[in-house]
């Protein structure tokens, strides 16, 4: 079982060690990097590569870790035993699996996405770490213990929102996801927009690395970003001078709204623009 990446997504060669070491170790990977580069979507690809079902966590603000596992409505069960329902006698009628419980007792081996798990409450991670260490938790209302029969494939995102502990980073297969060179990128593009006109890349790629080098840039554009803007010139059949000729003093590139994403950056272009003109 070896990822090699998929015709629909683009690993480079250190990705491709880290995504087969965390299979052959069976511990988490971590993947961290930029929003954009690519983290939630290698999951999907790794399913796909290895043929195996995906289960899909993803964590909110919210998410409690209890919630991977399973939850028990108490108050749905004093309900049914008020109205004198029959199922209130069976306490299994009332737990909820998790996800966690999804991938221990899938019939086939699964890869786990935790989503985002950098949003949660700091204490969400240590939560977890007995269930990711052993694999097995107890279901304390039935009395039953719930173990995996192999270690599924876990993939665990993070945004770099917030530090993880340590303990928790023990126990996982780290990666970061470099944003993508020119190289890189030339060849994600040639798999979304195959075909597509080599001078028009080349001018794209060359206004994207611009935007993003911007000094003081809140958001810097990402990888879907930049796909999202090349569709959009192509879908307005947008001419090439418009972007091999594009005027310095005004700074802003055509169907800006794609790859910038807040009234300060561009503030921040249109006072770039404001200085090239005086300075002109």
């Amino acid at each position: 079982m070896r990822f090699e990446g998929t015709s629909n997504y683009v690993a480079t060669d250190d990705l491709k060690v880290a995504v087969n070491a965390a299979v052959l170790l069976r511990r988490p990977l971590l993947v961290k990097g930029e929003p954009g580069t690519g983290k939630t979507v290698l999951a999907h690809e790794i399913a796909k590569a290895v043929g195996a079902p995906l289960i899909e966590w993803n964590v909110k603000s919210t998410t409690k870790a209890q919630q991977g596992l399973y939850e028990y409505d108490a108050v749905a069960r004093l309900r049914d035993g008020q109205l004198g329902d029959e199922r209130v006698h069976d306490i299994s009628n009332y737990i909820k699996k998790g996800k966690l419980w999804e991938a221990f007792t899938a019939p086939e081996l699964p890869v786990l996405l935790i989503d985002e798990i950098d949003k949660a409450d700091i204490e969400f991670p240590n939560d977890l770490l007995q269930e990711l260490d052993r694999m097995s938790f107890d279901v304390y209302e039935t009395q039953e213990r719930i173990t995996a029969a192999e270690r599924p494939i876990v993939v665990i995102t993070s945004n770099n929102e917030k530090e993880l502990p340590d303990a928790f980073l023990r126990r996982c297969f780290f990666h970061y996801i470099k944003f993508p060179d020119r190289d890189t990128m030339q060849a994600i593009i040639d798999v979304h927009f195959p075909g597509i006109q080599r001078t028009l890349i080349a001018k794209a790629l060359e206004v994207f690395y611009e935007v993003r080098d911007v000094p003081g840039l809140k958001k810097k554009p990402s990888t879907s970003e930049l796909l999202d803007w090349l569709k959009l010139l192509l879908n307005e059949d947008m001419p090439l001078d418009v972007l091999q000729n594009r005027d310095p003093t005004k700074a802003i590139p055509p169907l800006h709204g794609a790859l910038l994403k807040n009234e300060q950056d561009i503030m921040l272009f249109e006072r770039l623009a404001f200085m090239a003109r005086r300075n002109g």
